[in-house]
């Protein structure tokens, strides 16, 4: 092993949630152990010689049982041979087998536990000798959490409004509308939806000089512009209202300098519009066909009332968990308090993965996220994910300060949800979560959802 070799330890623990299976990109660009000083403790252990030398025998004896040497019969190597011819590995089996057990007695008697991989340090080991190392990891910050109870946030009315619910049906009513062709001999007017095509050219800031191509032609067939509607320019408002179908029309536009698209934001274009015909907008009544068209309704005040049911239920989560986050990061702001940088570090981890994954689900090849610069971006997390940690170690003290539990069928309940977003096998999402550690962590972010529904529950 190298002078910085890592052990596995049963006291482990990690406040903030982890992903399963964090990408690569992320975790390769993760420079070394990085802790906290003022959380780093080192613990100085040394093995006796009858345990080391106890230990080779045994490691010995296993290599000359499954070594397999031209010139000798299975199990009859000399010793000495395995002892040279597999030196490196026999090390390593003997470290692996007897610096674990010592280590968790070490600090079990100083009554120490560690949440980060601890690193050996200064590893002496020879046959027939004491085994000595040092080890080096973090430790969960000491705190107090007092006064946690009079941490208040505004408590949001989360009553659905009828002007919401009007809204959200119009939105639907509108959704299910259609374009119909005006076929009267008339003029544009507001309301109507001009049929148009045009092409534009952005007038040159400087008139001397020389006219630069556009890299995207500004021009469009038979689009739609509603006249007067709230995300047209005043400029077609004014240049389209009162004319006809056949007309052709010129005028400029100068776009604003926070306008949505970036080549025409600040620029003054001039156009050319052939107006092509007058569109109105079509709306279905509100009755019960409607609402047949749309589900499984039997009438339109059905419709409405499970509307109105959804709309309340979605509008009370959202300012719900919108007002715990604002409690949480009230909490995170009063407590002061030094935090694991190897926790952090993972929470990066996973906020990075969460990321590539949604990178990767829009598109983004494997090859275009090697490029990225991690550096920048791990850097970038940081402050978030240290608050996230911070976060979890006061709700976990909350929890424990109010003996908040979690109870299986509340776990089985969250596999259950997994399991069908996921479309894995309940069984096989069980059995490999609880292999991977991540049951565990499962149960431990619910039970942080707890805590903070109950500090919720408490605001005036």
């Amino acid at each position: 092993m190298s002078s910085t070799e890592t052990l596995e330890t049963t006291q482990q623990s990690e406040p903030a949630t982890q992903g399963h299976g964090a990408q690569e990109h992320a975790h390769e660009h993760r420079h070394g152990p990085t802790l906290n000083p003022e959380l780093t403790r080192e613990v100085e252990i040394e093995i006796p010689s009858d345990d080391v030398s106890h230990s080779y025998r045994a490691v010995v004896k296993r290599f000359q049982k499954q070594a397999r040497i031209p010139g000798f019969r299975a199990g009859k190597v000399p010793e000495s041979l395995i002892r040279s011819r597999f030196a490196e590995g026999i090390r390593q089996e003997v470290v692996e087998s007897i610096l674990p057990p010592h280590f968790r007695t070490a600090i079990e008697q100083k009554a120490l536990k560690p949440v980060s991989q601890p690193q050996v340090t200064d590893l002496q080991l020879e046959d027939g000798k004491p085994l000595k190392f040092k080890a080096v990891f973090e430790v969960l910050p000491e705190f107090s959490i007092e006064g946690y109870q009079n941490v208040r946030v505004s408590k949001p009315d989360t009553a659905l409004t009828d002007a919401e619910f009007n809204a959200e049906l119009e939105r639907m009513r509108d959704g299910h509308s259609t374009m119909e062709p005006v076929t009267e001999d008339r003029v544009l007017m507001r309301g109507d939806w001009a049929q148009i095509s045009f092409k534009g050219e952005v007038k040159a800031e400087a008139p001397e000089g020389p006219k630069q191509p556009a890299a995207n032609p500004i021009e469009g067939q038979d689009v739609l512009v509603e006249i007067g509607g709230s995300n047209t320019l005043p400029a077609f408002n004014d240049a389209l209202t009162g004319s006809k179908p056949g007309q052709e029309l010129k005028f400029e536009v100068s776009y604003p300098e926070e306008f949505g698209e970036r080549r025409l934001a600040g620029k003054t274009v001039a156009y050319d519009v052939e107006v092509k015909g007058i569109k109105k907008k079509v709306e279905p009544e509100l009755n019960d066909d409607f609402a047949r068209q749309l589900g499984d309704y039997e009438s339109i005040e059905d419709l409405k009332n499970k509307l109105r049911g959804h709309l309340a239920r979605d509008k009370q989560r959202r300012l719900q968990a919108e007002t715990r986050e604002k409690l949480v990061d009230a909490l995170v702001a009063q407590f002061q308090f030094p935090v694991p940088e190897s926790l952090v570090q993972n929470q990066i981890d996973t906020r990075l993965d969460r990321g590539l994954r949604t990178l990767a689900a829009q598109g983004m090849r494997t090859e275009d996220m090697r490029k990225l610069d991690f550096a920048r971006l791990r850097e970038g997390q940081h402050p978030a994910a240290e608050a996230e940690v911070k976060a979890s170690l006061i709700l976990d003290r909350i929890a424990d300060a109010e003996n908040v539990t979690v109870a299986d069928e509340d776990v089985e309940r969250e596999l259950e949800i997994i399991s069908l977003q996921t479309r894995e096998p309940l069984e096989t999402l069980r059995s490999r979560l609880t292999n991977e550690g991540d049951l565990s962590r499962i149960r431990e972010q619910l039970r942080r959802e707890k805590t903070g529904n109950l500090l919720y529950e408490r605001l005036a």
